[in-house]
């Protein structure tokens, strides 16, 4: 281990102990590396914590068995993705609200969270302090946010799992057994991927495209004046618009493109190109 890695994990040790003092604190894991390492951090450092999974009912396969295979606790939501769909229609980038009933929500005071600038441009710009005041929707439900790898890089992160001797979800070994830190765990095909990647998604569970096509169109029937729903003639122009194009402008420029006196079959467009038969 390089004396740069260790000073950090030094400091990640530190600021648990010092942040947390004699309060019980959740690791807010979510199953991923990072999740692993403020894990482990939080047993290197003796506070006092409990390792909580907000099961989201979507993560990938073996994702509640990583969970349960290092204790961590399981906490199931209210309200499944299935239902929250059929009462909210489709989640789109800028509107996740599917992250607010399944992630979003308070369960301690303080909250250890694997939170890394090196995760994105936006993630540095928006986080500076390793600690902050976060809100779940109004003042009363907030949580004292700690971030212990706030600095860490991902060989950062690999080197700690290594040295540690971690066992990570078996989404991020490659073929030879080594971890891959590009690798994202998350929800299954969550709007905030490329569209691109998101569409990879559906291919590879195709059973998440039957859920959002019958979720969705109890949505439509059960609410048949919101506009989302107007604009479109059935479900399946709706799943190829949220699922195909990035925005609406892209969507009226491709219907531009085509002769549209020919009725296209957005059915059997989506069954062609997930292998699905909905």
């Amino acid at each position: 281990m390089t004396p740069e890695l260790q000073k950090k994990i030094d400091q990640a040790v530190k600021l648990l102990q010092v942040t947390s003092g004699n309060d019980v604190v959740e690791v807010a894991y979510s199953g991923g590396k990072d999740s692993d390492v403020i894990l482990e951090l939080a047993r290197m450092s003796g506070i006092k914590y409990r390792a909580i999974y907000k099961n989201t009912t979507i993560d990938p396969p073996g994702t509640i068995k990583h969970c349960k295979d290092n204790g961590v606790e399981v906490l199931m939501p209210k309200k499944n993705f299935i239902t929250i769909l059929e009462e909210n229609g489709f989640p789109t980038r800028r509107s996740r609200f599917c992250c607010r009933y399944l992630k979003e929500y308070k369960v301690l005071d303080k909250a250890i969270m694997g939170v890394r600038k090196a995760e994105s441009t936006k993630r540095a710009k928006r986080y500076s302090e390793p600690t902050e005041c976060r809100f779940y929707g109004s003042k009363k439900e907030h949580v004292n946010a700690i971030y212990p790898i706030l600095d860490w890089s991902d060989q950062d992160v690999v080197d700690f799992l290594v040295e540690r001797g971690v066992k990570v979800h078996p989404l991020y070994y490659r073929e030879d057994g080594t971890i891959d830190p590009k690798r994202r765990l998350g929800c299954m095909c969550c709007p905030l991927a490329s569209i691109n990647k998101r569409r990879e998604q559906f291919k590879k569970y195709p059973n998440m495209v039957k859920v959002y096509i019958r979720a969705g169109q109890k949505y439509r029937e059960t609410h048949p004046d919101v506009n989302r729903v107007k604009a479109h003639e059935s479900i399946y122009s709706w799943f190829v618009r949220e699922v195909f194009y990035d925005s609406q402008i892209a969507w009226e420029l491709s219907k531009n493109d085509l002769l549209f006196d020919v009725e296209v079959d957005y059915k059997k467009m989506i069954e062609d190109y997930f292998n699905v038969k909905l």
